[in-house]
């Protein structure tokens, strides 16, 4: 039996790619991963995210969904569910550029697709480039787990309160996210 080997791809081949149509593009380490598109309650999670975080923090940062950036150096460009950058850093982004490091906060809302092990790598990777919180949202648990730069993880549930640092005094409750 033959095997074939592959070749890592580096990012400036990643960048001129052509248009993959539905499915969104993602570098991992030179391996060019194809996730499909969010289902329809996944996207809604997405944008009350979105609302929610803009309500309470009041001009803290810009606040996307569906934010790509190269989180650290090397063959590597990743796509989050939710993410807010401070003003400065994303009107500093060149316009035909990528955002660097990773977002001050991040957010995933797990899907099927989504392994332990990645979200794993993905918090742990963007802990360590610039991400002050990493939130991992579970609509099945209907839970969410925000870790820090420290190593400190909190599982949020339903009737509980998430404090926000970027915005003092500031909470969204658990059961908003999931309305």
């Amino acid at each position: 039996m033959a095997s074939t080997t592959t070749r890592l791809m580096t990012f400036e081949e990643f960048e001129n790619l052509p248009d993959s149509g539905a499915m969104r593009q993602e570098l991992h380490h030179g391996e060019l991963i194809e996730v499909p598109p969010p289902k329809h309650g996944h996207k809604l999670i997405e944008r009350r995210l979105r609302r929610l975080i803009e309500e309470v923090g009041r001009g803290s940062g810009v606040v996307e969904t569906e934010v790509g950036f190269r989180p650290c150096p090397g063959n590597e460009y990743w796509t989050v569910d939710v993410a807010m950058v401070l003003g400065e850093r994303w009107n500093e982004t060149p316009r035909d550029g990528y955002l660097l490091g990773a977002p001050e906060f991040v957010i995933e809302v797990l899907s099927p697709s989504n392994s332990a092990t990645e979200m794993r790598e993905r918090k742990k990777i963007c802990l360590e480039n610039g991400c002050r919180e990493f939130w991992i949202v579970d609509p099945k648990l209907l839970e969410v787990e925000v870790s820090t730069p420290d190593g400190h993880t909190i599982t949020y549930k339903p009737g509980q309160q998430i404090a926000l640092f970027f915005a003092d005094g500031s909470n969204i409750a658990v059961d908003a996210i999931f309305e």
